[in-house]
């Protein structure tokens, strides 16, 4: 980026041009592209629904979202960074800035879902709980009306999807960050499925993943129990020294867990067992320091127990860097793309979903609003891999209605959303809005320098990245319970 000095301006030299709004024509144009293509979203989202296939096993998410792209006319790599169903996809019209859209589509363990008002499973064990089928087809969808414009208007640049599998606690995007892949971008645009219609930046909350397996001796446990060594004695162990360590971490740090094998049967000491940890924390620093004790404790449960442990690092991401210059093209993008708007029956299922809620959620005319964009100073409840991305290139998020307003995270209502038409129309609006703040952004690159020099001072002087995680590969079987011995 070009630096002005105060000489230059004295001598006459010309300023940078302000950032324009799109033009109305480049606005029309990629409305009624995704307008056109609003059949084809709503049903390669139900396709991925109804896969509901889990982190790193998204054949078939993947391979459709692929098919999309190459019909389309971008060059796809698949398999990128170790991950099988990772795969960046370009369409490059000369030199120019380079744009890249995230693509997610793994669903959630333990959430078969119908599409119905009322809890009601369909079999299988995956659901969308997070609503990563709408969000892996509104980017890709995005991403070929950006490609479609900008052959059109003859613009210049590179528009590239990047497929991300596992976000749901495989870190997924990590693993394409450490090996370089988004070096050469200029700005990276997401979204996610939610209650709002928002392009409100701020901070989500670091996390490290593990498991702790122990390792015992089994025995009878009533003949011979002196002979037995409890791998779930250690477990037992672990988790109630880290639930006295709560009241002397840092503020606003969580440490959720959950026991993944906790022995076959009574009449047996257990010789395996697991806890699977998350820690979590604003701060990546506080978050490294919060495990390391952990894995402490892990050491005195089976040094106390006679049995031995090891830990294997699941995931671990950043927090979210946000960039108030891509939020206020986010924000603008949104409103030109215009709120949703539902119909008489899907105001019917709306309702009945928030007879399963809790009382005091918001009215279902919410969907209809676009909230002020703001940048948030307190940490979001989750984590997310996108938060890695947005430390190597200026990133910038949204939000749009596809859920019904009140509903939890992660919940069988959000699937239920997320396989229904109320779902699709968020979808679209997300494909129109990312396809928008695209183009604007390829016509407006002082907005990209701006971006960029905001980006470089909140990393701070000599910032290198380096992953949470470590040197391991993608853990391709982390949803996998290990084989009883």
């Amino acid at each position: 980026m070009k630096t002005l000095t105060i000489a230059a301006l004295m001598t006459g030299a010309a300023m940078p041009a302000a950032a324009q709004e799109l033009a109305p024509a480049d606005r029309q144009q990629i409305l009624a592209t995704v307008e056109a293509a609003q059949k084809p979203i709503a049903d390669t989202a139900l396709q991925i629904w109804k896969f509901a296939e889990v982190g790193y096993q998204e054949q078939q998410s993947s391979t459709l979202l692929q098919s999309k792209l190459k019909a389309a006319g971008f060059a796809v790599k698949p398999g990128v960074a170790g991950e099988p169903t990772a795969f960046v996809a370009s369409f490059k019209n000369g030199a120019g800035p380079v744009i890249g859209v995230l693509a997610e589509y793994d669903a959630l363990p333990g959430l078969s879902q119908a599409a119905s008002p009322t809890k009601q499973s369909i079999g299988g064990d995956a659901g969308h709980g997070c609503g990563h089928n709408l969000f892996g087809t509104a980017s890709t969808y995005a991403a070929i009306a950006v490609k479609e414009w900008m052959v059109r208007n003859k613009v210049a640049g590179e528009i590239r999807v990047y497929g991300t599998p596992a976000e749901e606690g495989g870190s997924g995007k990590v693993y394409m960050v450490r090996d370089g892949l988004f070096n050469d971008v200029d700005t990276v645009l997401h979204w996610h499925p939610g209650n709002t219609n928002s392009a409100s930046q701020g901070p989500s909350m670091a996390n490290i993943s593990g498991k702790f397996r122990f390792h015992g001796i089994s025995a009878h446990a009533a003949g011979n129990p002196d002979k037995g060594r409890s791998a779930l004695d250690g477990v037992e162990a672990l988790d109630a020294m880290v639930n006295l360590m709560r009241e002397h971490i840092p503020d606003r740090t969580r440490i959720h867990y959950v026991i993944t094998n906790g022995g076959k049967a009574p009449n047996v000491v257990p010789d395996e067992a697991e806890v699977y940890y998350y820690v979590r924390h604003v701060d990546p620093k506080v978050v490294v320091s919060v495990m390391d004790r952990v894995k402490k404790a892990a050491e005195g449960a089976a040094l106390g127990t006679e049995t031995k442990v090891d830990f294997e690092v699941t995931g671990g991401v950043y927090s979210l860097l946000p960039n108030e210059a891509l939020m206020k093209v986010m924000d603008r993008s949104l409103r030109s793309a215009g709120a949703i708007s539902w119909t008489p029956e899907e105001t019917t299922f709306a309702q009945g979903i928030q007879k399963t809620l809790a009382p005091g959620a918001p009215p279902l005319s919410s969907v209809g609003e676009i909230q002020t964009a703001v940048m948030e100073d307190d940490a979001l409840g989750g984590s997310t891999d996108v938060s890695d991305v947005s430390w190597v290139t200026p990133t910038v998020g949204l939000s749009t209605a596809t859920f019904v307003p009140g509903s939890a995270g992660h919940s069988w209502q959000n699937v239920a959303a997320a396989g229904s038409s109320i779902g699709a129309k968020g979808a679209v609006l997300a494909t129109k809005t990312l396809a928008l703040a695209a183009a604007d952004l390829f016509r407006n690159p002082t907005t990209i320098a701006a971006a960029k020099a905001e980006f470089e001072k909140k990393r701070g002087p000599g910032f290198t990245y380096k992953a949470m995680l470590g040197d391991r590969k993608p853990p391709l079987d982390y949803r996998k319970a290990p084989a009883a011995e």
